[in-house]
């Protein structure tokens, strides 16, 4: 880990995050990811985090955008989510390189100077892309073979019509063949033609300044050249994915941790006299916060600190990243719960960001690694299978 960018990115997150939050209550109220917070992500060069240094990027590990990412996510889960999706698809792209040798060199260069991707890659029957199968989505090949055709639907679609640069999942076909591939679509400020955006996300239980709407493909033309990846999306396990996402959610229990200190160190109810953080009750229920939470954090930093990005090593970490989400998950849901209870009635409204925070870590016991999957991953790796 490089100690200068470590420390300048997560100077750079604790900056962004205190702007995104003036915002994150509306946003989190309008069901809508605020311009202004991508604009701050693409112009601060934060985007470009994980690129290699080679492409215009800081090069970051692991270790150092899951810290950068937990403070950015202090100030917004929502807008902390949008750019976990870029650290994510960029970071594990660096290790594996599994686009076409042109179109990653290109990528990597965009991405470092602003463009916002993310995978297209769940649909409403196939479900989320991890569990395998071919997607409904097609991109057929045209009669002269020049360019590809895109029909399909799309679901939690993180980003939506701020994303630059779309990589959608889709079964591709051509005249002798059919087989999984990833499709660049590149959306500008007046869209795609075709492509139709419904905004299914708003009024969700979490996250709901994401964008992650539906996107519904309707004869989308794009190049040939824009098939930058075939083969199976499950192939090569992505480490980056539940560890951006993890601190994504601990971040947001740590924002509802410091609010709720705040909100004890100021309240001063009348029958008391001072402040209730000086009664034994606040002060148990602030410390059983923190244990959880310090506990969570060990875990998760010393996981991703341990990752050498290398292929031979993957198989052997996987069921660690999995008990780092399964703690982080299971950490952010009691914290944020627990700091309801401290702060009574005033946390049920939105005087307190205390129920938006509970909200939004309730997102981290649906996304993949999880449940029955996840312990079986810790448990195998136990066994020794």
């Amino acid at each position: 880990m490089n100690n200068e960018t470590h420390k300048e990115a997560i100077e750079l997150a604790r900056t962004l995050a205190a702007d995104i939050a003036t915002r994150a209550g509306q946003a989190d109220r309008e069901g809508c990811l605020p311009a202004e917070d991508v604009a701050l992500l693409r112009e601060s060069g934060y985007l470009a985090l994980a690129v290699p240094r080679q492409f215009g990027g800081r090069g970051a590990s692991l270790r150092t955008c899951a810290a950068a990412q937990l403070e950015l996510s202090k100030g917004s889960a929502s807008t902390g989510l949008v750019a976990a999706m870029q650290h994510q698809v960029i970071g594990h792209q660096r290790e594996t390189q599994t686009w076409r040798p042109e179109a990653y060199e290109r990528l990597m260069t965009e991405a470092a100077a602003g463009g916002l991707l993310n995978h297209l890659g769940s649909e409403p029957r196939m479900g989320s892309p991890s569990r395998g199968g071919l997607p409904e989505t097609t991109a057929i090949s045209t009669h002269d073979g020049a360019s590809l055709l895109i029909n399909g639907h799309k679901t939690w679609s993180t980003g939506g019509r701020h994303l630059t640069h779309l990589l959608v999942r889709a079964t591709v076909i051509d005249e002798a063949s059919e087989e999984a591939g990833v499709v660049l679509v590149r959306q500008g400020p007046e869209g795609v033609p075709g492509l139709e955006w419904v905004e299914t996300w708003g009024d969700a239980l979490s996250l709901r300044a994401t964008d992650s709407h539906d996107a519904i493909f309707r004869d989308v033309v794009v190049p040939r050249e824009n098939l930058i990846e075939t083969g199976d999306a499950k192939a090569t396990p992505n480490v980056w994915f539940a560890t951006m996402l993890s601190a994504v959610y601990l971040g947001t229990a740590l924002a509802a941790r410091d609010a709720l200190v705040r909100f004890a160190l100021e309240r001063v109810p009348t029958a008391l006299g001072e402040p209730i953080a000086t009664l034994p009750k606040i002060q148990r229920q602030v410390g059983e916060i923190d244990v959880v939470l310090m506990a969570a954090r060990a875990l998760l930093f010393e996981v991703a600190e341990s990752w050498t990005g290398q292929d031979a090593d993957r198989a052997a970490i996987m069921p660690r990243i999995a008990a780092a989400k399964l703690a982080v998950a299971a950490a952010a849901n009691e914290a944020t719960d627990k700091a309801l209870q401290a702060a009574g009635g005033s946390a049920i409204t939105r005087a307190l960001p205390l129920e938006r925070s509970f909200r939004d870590v309730r997102a981290a016991s649906m996304q993949p690694p999880s449940g029955d999957t996840a312990y079986e991953m810790v448990g195998r790796a136990a066994l020794g299978m």
